[in-house]
């Protein structure tokens, strides 16, 4: 990575997210990668100690947001990136096909008339390939969809940020079954990926550390290339299409999905306020398709 930047990583052991702070350390200019907001399923409680985490950093560091990324819109947490712009500012931006993201989940929400699946509740969208800046530094947004449709990773120098595309070697790929997504997309945006030089640092969004290891995330393409067990050269398309959908078929639905789309769609903003000044969320009942095993 260009010698004058700096990554600051935040995990999120409630999530197993993990958040960054991209900065140019000439400039002091930063970005803020996949920030979470903390919601308390229980009580209906949000909270800013994930976020206010990051904003300590960026005060101590002394460092100004132009951007707040989203790599896709999760269905693990909620985003913190509405707050986290009212707070240092920054353009919070995501691919351009959250718009077919956005189409789904207004239909199974049956949110409000005013909201448009037009992406217009973010700042900026980015096109694959649109390259940007943060500070010095020169930063490529590639589309990695099959997650979703509108998965990007973000690659800046040697270093690229990754998002729900990937997972530490040891833990393979992400679920392919959500609303949009698709096996063999994803493949092969696994595969573009790791196209990248062998030396390419890579920084995943999420770690579930089975039981003996620490949390992890940041591994580097010959790596993955050698040893993820999903994706490892070698295993051909079919290959992995025939194991993701087996396995997706036994996985649960997460647990923060209904509460967490709703938002992100959003770009981390809460539904508006009803008439007696509370904001709710809503839960489909029956709409999903997969119910919890007891």
């Amino acid at each position: 990575m260009h010698s004058g930047s700096t990554i600051h990583a935040f995990f999120d052991r409630t999530t197993g997210t993990v958040s960054y702070v991209l900065s140019d350390d000439a400039s002091r200019s930063a970005a803020v990668i996949d920030p979470v907001l903390d919601f308390d399923y229980k009580s209906g409680c949000t909270a800013t100690r994930s976020a206010d985490a990051i904003l300590a950093c960026l005060q101590q560091n002394q460092l100004k947001v132009e951007w707040i990324l989203e790599t896709h819109a999760h269905a693990d947490h909620l985003s913190a990136a509405r707050y986290l712009q009212g707070q240092v500012g920054g353009r919070i931006a995501i691919g351009e096909h959250i718009r077919e993201v956005q189409a789904v989940f207004k239909r199974l929400y049956n949110l409000e008339k005013t909201f448009l699946p037009d992406g217009s509740q973010f700042d900026y969208l980015f096109r694959d390939g649109e390259t940007f800046r943060v500070g010095a530094l020169q930063v490529q947004a590639l589309l990695v969809p099959g997650h979703t449709p509108a998965d990007m990773a973000y690659l800046v120098d040697d270093v690229v940020f990754v998002g729900d595309t990937l997972f530490m070697p040891d833990l393979g790929s992400a679920r392919a079954d959500f609303p949009g997504g698709d096996a063999r997309v994803l493949y092969r945006s696994m595969r573009r990926l790791l196209e990248l030089p062998p030396a390419t640092r890579m920084f995943v969004c999420h770690d579930y550390p089975p039981p003996g290891r620490e949390a992890k995330w940041e591994t580097t393409v010959a790596e993955q290339r050698a040893h993820n067990i999903h994706v490892r050269d070698g295993i051909s398309e079919d290959e992995f299409v025939a194991m993701r959908q087996a396995r997706d078929a036994t996985l649960e639905v997460p647990t923060l999905i209904l509460p967490s789309l709703q938002v992100n769609v959003r770009a981390g903003q809460l539904p508006p306020v009803d008439d007696n000044g509370v904001a709710y969320l809503r839960i489909p009942l029956n709409a999903l398709g997969k119910p919890s095993r007891a």
